[in-house]
């Protein structure tokens, strides 16, 4: 016999409602008790944030842990150590932070060992002069290449970047480059300056 649509959905909504009943039977009084206990419910712990707050200073990054660097997280510690070991450590987030601008901006490559190794190999064409000096990459400094190892693995991971307002470019304070002429100055870290080009304004 068939059913009227609100005969069936009736039935259905009572099966289902008898299929809970017996499933709420079978755990049983005790089990369900505990599972509806608050005190359980208040001791679960939220997920870990995906990146700490960050304190620029030594002591702080003394305190986390030792990362696991992935290939692009190696890069850019390796982009660090040469450029910027020894700078203080909010001058390593900034240059971290302007590799890091350059690989969301459509000018330049779109990953951050791209990034870094642009125009490795033509003189006068790199971007990051340790590619390009001549000169072998040898990390002789442990400790150092440790702590911006760990700044590394931080930004990689997706951390803010408020220090240098969107910055794709920087030199240290010993040069005045002809370039640095033609962009917007954001930011004066330690030993280094920080620029990104103009915001051309549309008109209508």
């Amino acid at each position: 016999m068939l059913l009227s649509g609100a005969a069936w959905a009736e039935n259905t909504v009572n099966d289902i409602a008898s299929a809970e009943r017996n499933g709420l039977n079978a755990v049983g009084s005790d089990v369900l008790a505990s599972l509806l206990d608050m005190e359980a419910v208040r001791e679960i712990r939220p997920v870990a944030r995906k990146n700490p707050k960050i304190e620029y200073s030594r002591s702080w990054l003394a305190k986390q842990s030792r990362p696991s660097l992935s290939a692009q997280a190696s890069c850019l510690a390796e982009a660090l150590y040469f450029e910027a070991r020894g700078e203080s450590v909010k001058g390593q987030f900034a240059v971290a932070e302007v590799i890091l601008n350059r690989v969301d901006s459509p000018a330049f490559p779109n990953t951050i060992c791209g990034v870094i190794h642009q125009g490795t190999g033509k003189k006068y064409g790199c971007q990051f002069t340790y590619t390009c000096d001549g000169h072998p990459e040898v990390i002789h400094e442990k400790a150092a290449f440790a702590r911006v190892s760990k700044v590394a693995s931080i930004m990689a991971r997706g951390a803010e970047r408020p220090l240098t307002a969107g910055a794709t470019y920087y030199h240290t304070k010993a040069v005045s480059p002809s370039w640095s002429r033609k962009f917007a100055r954001t930011a004066s870290i330690g030993v280094h300056h920080f620029y990104r080009r103009h915001t051309r304004l549309s008109s209508n």
